[in-house]
């Protein structure tokens, strides 16, 4: 075991912990039991502390080595070698200061044994005084969130291109496929099967360009803004060259916002962006609603599409067979939209320079987006992918309703048809005799 102390008091740590006195305090205090900081927000933050020490390091700013050697814990973190230190729970108090020190100290400790020192021994590398140099929290997380709310965004958009592909593809394969289109869930007029295929892909792509365009607004970072904003602690010559070194290392067009104590104080941007996942949240539950619809049955429902069956579907009724996939993408949007809440409150609770509460819009906003990659892939390769058309029952279904009367309006009249209609009991073969029986008479 090894002892670390600060004003506060001291705490033994075992030997092995990369981990350090601040992280320990932190996992008491936030013992909830829920889940640690996601590890996509923890290795943003370590791509931060590798520019900062990269940066450092080509200022020569610190003790031969030390930079160096923290660009190397870097690597390792962002290896996955180390993600069993990263012990705090992702809702904490703190404005994210935790999970911050959890990094800085993780690195630190890396950092010592790559210099043949001791996890511990800060007097040679010093969580706060090096590996967190010319940062705060209050710049470091908030960009962080950012790089890594981009990261999912992309490979979301990646997603759900691929599903757009898929209903894509069904709208061209399906174009010649007759069935009847339904409005309030009542018979309405006779569509397509590729037609009502093709307007969700529409949706997708509609998605698609939301989530594309938000980037834009998410790659305006506070780093070098430190505690609200203004820079302090932070030498010009650093702040300059840690954001260029950034976009090395992230790929994305990161820029300093023109007003930094906006970003630090405001966190609109993430409402902005939880409000898109919830649309495309949204259209994927109409999605999943209609199919589930149309595979139902076999024998009781409307039976138009034929989904995989992919496992028993009753502990009691053989032969049952459920819509598992639909019906798993529902509760992910219901999830979504209730972390767009969660988003919307914990933003709209910051005061004054900053938002004691983004961690909950941290854990909120990644989550959305980490599930919703999931399931928008799961939903093309282990659904849509493999619906097949029932044309015959397509068929049956269109023959046996009045979806064709709509066409006779025009030049008998709405309460004229109607008035046939009522007169022939609603019987189709027998309604389609009286129309074209009264469209060769004179109409008045």
């Amino acid at each position: 075991m090894r002892m670390e102390q600060d004003k506060i008091g001291s705490l033994e740590l075992p030997d092995e912990a990369l981990y350090g006195l601040q992280s320990a305090r932190a996992r008491t205090n936030f013992a909830l039991g829920y889940r640690p900081v996601s590890l996509r927000l923890i290795y943003a933050i370590v791509k931060i502390k590798k520019a900062a020490a990269l940066t450092y390091a080509k200022l020569d700013a610190g003790r031969t080595g030390v930079f160096q050697a923290v660009a190397t814990a870097c690597d390792e973190v962002l290896s996955g070698r180390a993600d069993t230190m990263f012990i705090v729970d992702a809702l904490q108090g703190g404005a994210g200061t935790s999970t911050n020190m959890n990094v800085n100290e993780v690195l630190t400790n890396l950092a010592l044994l790559h210099l043949g020192r001791q996890p511990g021994e800060y007097n040679f590398i010093h969580p706060l005084d090096d590996v967190n140099r010319g940062q705060s929290t209050n710049d470091v997380y908030p960009t962080a969130l950012r790089i890594a709310a981009i990261e999912l965004l992309r490979e979301l958009s990646g997603a759900c291109a691929q599903l757009q592909e898929v209903f894509q593809k069904k709208e061209t394969e399906w174009a010649n496929i007759k069935k009847l289109g339904r409005t309030e869930l009542m018979d309405a007029v006779p569509i397509t099967l590729g037609e009502e295929f093709g307007a969700y892909a529409q949706a997708l792509a509609r998605d698609r360009w939301r989530l594309y365009k938000i980037e834009e607004r998410l790659r305006q970072i506070n780093l070098g803004g430190t505690a609200v904003g203004l820079s302090d602690n932070a030498e010009r010559k650093y702040r300059f060259g840690v954001v260029e070194k950034l976009r090395e290392l992230t790929g994305i067009g990161l820029a300093v916002a023109e007003y930094p104590m906006d970003i630090t104080q405001n966190n609109d941007v993430f409402v902005e962006s939880s409000g898109l996942l919830k649309a495309l949240a949204v259209n994927l539950m109409k999605i999943a609603g209609d199919l589930r619809l149309m595979n139902s049955g076999p024998h009781g429902g409307l039976g138009e599409i034929q989904l995989a069956q992919l496992q028993m579907g009753s502990t009691i009724m053989p032969g049952k067979v459920n819509p598992v996939i639909p019906e798993m993408v529902i509760e992910v949007a219901i999830k979504v939209m209730a972390n767009d809440l969660a988003v919307t409150l914990a933003a709209a609770h910051g005061e004054f320079e900053l938002n004691a509460f983004s961690p909950l819009i941290a854990e909120a906003l990644l989550e959305s987006l980490s599930l919703l990659e999931r399931v928008v892939t799961l939903f093309r390769t282990r659904c849509v992918e493999s619906i097949e058309p029932n044309e015959d029952r397509c068929a049956t279904l269109l023959s046996a309703s009045l979806a064709f009367t709509t066409a006779y309006a025009p030049r008998l009249g709405y309460d004229r048809v109607s008035r046939i209609i009522e007169e022939n009991s609603g019987d189709p073969d027998q309604v389609r005799i009286a129309l074209d029986k009264a469209v060769g008479q004179p109409t008045t």
